[in-house]
């Protein structure tokens, strides 16, 4: 008899391989940095899942394409989830639809898009870029020599010239990209734009500071002047307009961002959470490339200094 309680109790411990153990929501929450492939092409995005209460979970996205967006509900079945979101800037008038499982290593699943597209995606835990030692810093480069595109590529056909010492986009084109890529700096620009201009600044090529045509009474917004697009608003409309020379010296350090736009603090030391609408890629953990964005409206730059930590 003894012998048969031992082998029930052995039989107990022992899991048959089939049963496959659900997951727990907990982990799914937090940060991913998503990577989508588009017919073959890698595209960058980004999710947040949050715990609402003690049962919901809610989150911000950033699709391939526009700012980060609330994520009313994220329904989590067995190791399972899915939430869907309405049109931003996409095509089409059906919602975005992200479905998803969490895997050994991270989270994969399909995103079928507001035109019906479908297309398949893999996401890793976003890091969480904190730095253990105080920053020392080396010395200033200029990014921009006032005399050619040195040091810079273009995202497609250029369409960026330099012209009197400016470096401009006179018209609506590439992306302009450093050749150098860097990991916490202090970055000094002065631009002007023309009424209606639009463009911005991009940091390790992921994450953009709003360059644009903002109303000087406007209530100061995360996708207005000065502000990290879709995350962190400025505390205060600097803008002098169209047609005047302005200055962004901004400093990141991991993911905590200072903007001082025409000698105001508007961002002090706050963090981003993740990527923008525009970003090259989705590698957080990676050193990146300076970017301006050239596929608004055009924008003029004379000095571009960058001073990276040693």
């Amino acid at each position: 008899m003894a012998g048969i309680t031992e082998k029930t109790f052995a039989a107990k411990r022992v899991k048959p391989a089939h049963i496959q153990m659900l997951a727990e929501p907990k982990e799914l929450i937090g940060r991913w940095d998503i990577t989508v492939d588009i017919n073959g092409k890698p595209a960058p995005a980004w999710l947040e899942v949050k715990l609402s209460g003690v049962k919901t979970l809610v989150g911000y996205f950033v699709s391939t394409a526009g700012s980060a967006r609330p994520v009313a509900e994220v329904k989590f079945t067995g190791d399972k989830f899915k939430f869907e979101i309405p049109p931003q800037w996409e095509s089409g008038t059906a919602n975005l639809i992200m479905e998803g499982s969490l895997t050994d290593d991270g989270i994969k699943g399909t995103m079928t898009e507001c035109n019906g597209k479908q297309y398949s995606w893999k996401g890793i835990k976003a890091p969480y870029l904190k730095r253990t030692t105080a920053t020392t810093w080396g010395k200033p480069v200029n990014l921009f020599n006032g005399k050619d595109l040195s040091g810079w590529k273009a995202s497609g056909q250029n369409q960026w010239i330099v012209k009197n010492g400016i470096l401009t986009s006179p018209k609506s084109g590439s992306n302009l990209i450093t050749e150098q890529k860097y990991s916490d700096f202090k970055l000094h620009v002065e631009f002007k734009y023309a009424k209606g201009g639009n463009s911005g600044i991009y940091l390790r090529g992921r994450y953009e500071v709003q360059i644009e045509d903002s109303p000087k009474d406007a209530h100061p917004n995360s996708v207005l002047f000065g502000g990290v697009y879709g995350f962190l608003a400025p505390n205060e409309m600097v803008t002098l307009g169209p047609d005047e020379w302005q200055t962004y010296d901004i400093t990141l350090i991991g993911r905590l961002v200072t903007v001082v736009a025409n000698g105001k603090t508007i961002i002090s030391n706050q963090e981003i959470p993740g990527i923008t609408g525009g970003a090259l890629d989705s590698k957080e953990g990676e050193p990146g490339p300076i970017y301006l964005q050239g596929d608004h409206a055009p924008v003029e730059f004379r000095k571009i200094v960058i001073t990276p930590a040693k």
